[in-house]
């Protein structure tokens, strides 16, 4: 397994050893021992949830305020231009965003720890995307920065085969607070 910082140390990019031969290949996707002595400390995950969506379907900027969730987060079919913006008041890079592409074809795993608002879009035709979590789902706790806040300017990728595409936002996503107005308690 490698592991690679992102610009934001805390934000992994986790890459696993791949066998491959004339009947296709194997790979350990994931091993608690070695995710642990990666990330210097030990995570539990308690929850693994899988979406499939389509071009231009943009999920984010999604983050909970109590029972905040660590994901690692990985692509089975397709692509994902995957999202994770640092929303720890007292971090150095509090605001600041990175960003990675997830495939089946690179098997590359992000690993975004709690303090963070995550989101992704589908940059393939469609995309099954599998994330573990270190806390439970809790809707009552959810909430969610617009994806295109001009203060944190991420530059989604919103091109498909014909050009341009306006991206595919759920009714709860388009109600998302701009970053001016986060509290890390609500």
């Amino acid at each position: 397994m490698k592991v690679t910082p992102t610009r934001i140390a805390d934000v992994l990019i986790i890459e696993p050893q791949v066998f491959g031969d004339a009947r296709g290949h194997f790979f350990e996707s994931f091993n608690q021992r070695r995710f642990n002595e990666a990330l210097g400390r030990e995570a539990v995950f308690v929850q693994d949830n899988q979406s499939r969506s389509v071009r231009g379907v943009l999920r984010g900027l999604h983050y909970q305020v109590r029972q905040p969730q660590g994901k690692l987060v990985r692509v089975l079919d397709g692509e994902i231009h995957d999202v994770a913006v640092d929303i720890r008041p007292a971090s150095p890079t509090f605001g600041q965003w990175v960003a990675e592409v997830l495939s089946a074809e690179n098997r590359k795993q992000l690993w975004i720890p709690a303090g963070f608002a995550h989101g992704f879009v589908v940059t393939s035709e469609r995309a099954e995307v599998l994330y573990k979590t270190t806390d439970y789902w809790a809707p009552q706790h959810e909430r969610c920065i617009r994806w295109d806040d001009p203060d944190l300017a991420i530059p989604w990728p919103l091109e498909g085969p014909q050009g341009a595409i306006t991206p595919i936002v759920s009714d709860k996503d388009k109600l998302g607070m701009a970053f001016a107005d986060f509290t890390p308690e609500d």
